[in-house]
């Protein structure tokens, strides 16, 4: 046997390229990533039927009879807060809460980064000096008292917040956007579409965005925990999503005078804060290895 016909033996024997899914499964952070977030998301989802109480029930026997919170025992399983709610049912309706504003916020922040970005990066000129001259200007501003402004500014609530945080979540996004677009406009390929006649629309949807849509995609999948902790913050400075809507910043926020006699009331909140933003940062890593093999090895 000829070594060209052995060699195109072996490619027909070769599996093809892995899925996404697939190369992402076979990481094991990334596995451990999708279980945190799975097991998250489905106790968010599925909070009536998981939660063993009503998180705003506030049980006679859910305190000591000095009137202080109980630890965590065999009918709570996570002690209760100040006022003898159920710490487990408020962490996992809180989800639901974190999520959401995660979510809204962050597609947001996305959504307006990306059209920023690409009409920067494409057009040019004077379109170009004033949408990045906007960026600079609200990235010269902190996001955290840029956040607690507006949040002052607007009667806190659920969509208040959600607003709040994807107005200054936005700007990294489109600068991202922004290079990238600047960058490929400059190609070969989309010079001779050009040439050829082809039209904006065109250009930008066909050619343009499929190139950009990995980056968007690793972007947003970061930008979760970015938004999750940045909700933690504004609600534990008394400023977020307000009391009895369960959320894992407040709940720290109305428990932290306990801190040194029940710990647990700000301790698992704050594990629960930093599994969802570790979950979504290692998948947002281990997606921009999959997307991005120039990025494989890189940290």
């Amino acid at each position: 046997m000829s070594v060209s016909e052995t060699v195109v033996q072996q490619a027909v024997v070769e599996p093809q390229e892995k899925s996404v899914l697939r190369r992402l499964l076979a990481r094991k952070l990334a596995l451990f990533a999708l279980v945190l977030i799975v097991v998250i998301v489905g106790a968010a989802l599925f909070a009536p039927l998981v939660a063993p109480f009503d998180p705003n029930e506030q049980f006679f026997e859910g305190l000591t009879l000095e009137g202080a919170p109980l630890p965590p025992g065999a009918e709570f399983w996570l002690g209760t807060d100040l006022l003898g709610r159920d710490l487990l049912s408020r962490l996992i309706y809180g989800a639901q809460t974190s999520l959401i504003i995660g979510i809204v916020a962050n597609g947001i922040a996305v959504a307006v980064g990306a059209l920023v970005g690409i009409l920067a990066g494409f057009f040019r000129g004077w379109v170009e000096t004033i949408l990045m001259r906007f960026t600079d200007l609200m990235m010269a501003f902190p996001a955290l008292l840029l956040a607690i402004t507006l949040a002052a500014l607007f009667r806190p609530s659920l969509w208040i917040v959600a607003m709040v945080i994807a107005m200054v979540n936005w700007v990294q996004m489109a600068r991202v956007v922004y290079t990238e677009t600047r960058s490929l406009s400059e190609r070969e390929f989309i010079v001779a579409e050009r040439s050829m006649g082809a039209g904006t629309f065109r250009i930008l949807f066909k050619h343009i965005l499929p190139h950009l849509l990995s980056s968007i995609v690793v972007f947003g999948t970061l930008g979760i925990s970015t938004t999750v902790l940045l909700e933690a913050t504004l609600s534990y400075l008394g400023i977020g999503v307000q009391p009895p809507t369960p959320s894992w910043g407040n709940i720290i926020y109305e428990n932290q005078t306990y801190f040194t006699s029940a710990p647990w009331l700000v301790f698992i909140p704050g594990i629960a804060i930093i599994a969802l933003a570790l979950g979504f940062n290692l998948m947002g890593d281990a997606l921009r290895e999959v997307l991005d093999p120039t990025q494989k090895g890189r940290h």
